[in-house]
């Protein structure tokens, strides 16, 4: 956004902040997701020019993902802390905050007195005052924040510096080394490309063609480097108004899971069943390894999520998959020692996808691994007994926590008779290792060029 744009955003036409006031204390309540909060509100004053939804959509994502970090600035300047404000003037004075750190198009008096106006049109007229001089101080020393010592505490510097809760950067910290660390916790905070995979079947013509039909929307492309097959779009608002999206050309996917895929080793007449399908991009993937003569079936655990999977089957034209509602705790005698390859991509915390679901890092408490963990060995238990002997199961998360992925790749080998085979020779020289000949792969943002994703794979021993 350019500073004459943020400048017409600042005070006139359709009252832009307190739309966004609105959306945030909704989120607060906890009711629903970020995302769709923010799309129903695009949708609802769907008159709005580009710009200003542009500006509701930027405001009210970098409040959210940057709240840590305003409420420590907050706290150096508040006489009471934030949490212990008002609801109102809370959001109201982390979104000044973040106008003036982080959006430059927008004058810091804009942003000053914008926050002053709401909380008197809100009722707030005694602490106008209060408002005012938190948010003036906060502009007057905006170049010399004063953060924690990265020497002294780490771990609370990168927490109030990338704005993520201290307990998952601990976390981290005694998995990966600082630099690694903060590079992750960094990447977490830019914006990610549309990430897209063109179907098997075009030529190399009808590849060109694509892609000058794209790059002129207006779109830029680049070449993964790690498949071939996949593409980062830059300024893509939704794949599906694309050229190609129609006719099947492509589909929605990060390269962390086509990588997933690839080393499931799948060839052409093999059985893959993936029993935690949905949205369905590894089924794609595999629908395709698996041709000529090969066959593909995807479960998932309800109606609405095998829909996606449905929809994405007839739009890229593959009609050798089955598709099925099943859940996949619970065991399935007629599957027993059928596929030659099962995708277990288990339910998780997702901490690898934080950077495009905010929400995960604030509403994901303790007690939520313990239950995962037992969710995903669930699903393992019954998934084991699926794959033939010599098969693989191919275990995955989207998350990057040891205790539901290297621990639990321990533990199915501990009790069924896998073990986990090297996984080089399935994935690009780049990101060939220690990790990879173990049998495993996490991939990190910041370090890999993809979400946060681990997939290990597992050979079916004699029992």
């Amino acid at each position: 956004m350019t500073d004459r744009q943020g400048a017409a955003l600042s005070g006139t036409g359709e009252n832009l902040r307190e739309i966004v006031l609105d959306l945030l204390l909704e989120w607060e309540r906890g009711s629903t997701f970020s995302h769709v909060l923010i799309r129903d509100t695009l949708s609802k004053y769907d008159y709005m020019g580009g710009r200003e939804k542009a500006f509701v959509k930027r405001l009210a994502e970098g409040t959210l993902e940057r709240q840590i970090e305003l409420d420590y600035i907050l706290d150096g300047y508040a006489s009471i802390p934030v949490k212990k404000m008002k609801p109102v003037i809370r959001w109201l004075l982390r979104m000044a905050v973040y106008q003036i750190l982080y959006m430059d198009g927008v004058p810091d008096s804009a942003a000053v007195n914008e926050a002053v106006k709401l909380a008197e049109k809100r009722k707030f007229q005694n602490l106008k005052g209060f408002v005012n001089g938190i948010l003036r101080n906060v502009a007057k020393h905006k170049n010399d924040i004063a953060y924690p010592d990265a020497g002294k505490e780490p771990s609370r510097f990168l927490s109030v510096r990338y704005s993520m809760p201290i307990r998952l950067v601990e976390m981290w910290l005694e998995s990966y080394d600082y630099d690694i660390v903060r590079r992750m916790l960094d990447a977490f905070l830019q914006p990610r490309p549309v990430t897209v995979r063109l179907a098997g079947r075009l030529s190399g013509a009808e590849r060109e063609k694509w892609q000058e039909d794209v790059e002129k929307t207006g779109v830029r492309i680049r070449p993964h480097s790690c498949m071939p097959q996949a593409f980062d779009l830059y300024g893509a608002e939704g794949a599906a108004s694309l050229p190609g999206y129609e006719e099947g050309f492509f589909t929605v996917q990060d390269v962390s899971s086509m990588l997933a895929v690839e080393a499931a080793g799948i060839k052409s007449g093999d059985f893959v069943l993936d029993v935690c399908a949905a949205p369905g991009g590894k089924t794609l993937l595999a629908a395709e390894k698996v041709l000529p003569g090969g066959r593909v079936e995807a479960r998932d655990v309800s109606e609405a999520r095998i829909g996606q999977i449905k929809e994405n089957l007839e739009r890229m034209f593959l009609d050798n998959v089955s598709v099925k509602v099943y859940d996949a705790s619970e065991p399935d005698l007629s599957a027993k020692g059928s596929a030659d390859v099962v995708l277990a991509d288990v339910p998780c915390s997702g901490l690898g996808v934080i950077g495009k679901k905010q929400d995960i890092k604030y509403r994901l408490a303790e007690a939520d691994f313990t239950s995962l963990t037992g969710l995903q060995r669930a699903i393992v238990s019954q998934a084991a007994g699926y794959v033939k002997e010599g098969g693989v199961l191919l275990y995955s998360t989207c998350t990057i926590n040891r205790q539901e992925n290297e621990e639990m790749v321990d533990w199915i080998c501990e009790h069924f008779p896998f073990a986990a085979e090297d996984i080089g020779p399935y994935l690009p020289k780049n990101l060939w290792g220690q990790a990879a000949e173990n049998g495993f792969m996490q991939l990190l943002p910041g370090i890999h060029d993809c979400d946060g994703f681990f997939f290990a794979r597992l050979k079916k021993t004699a029992e």
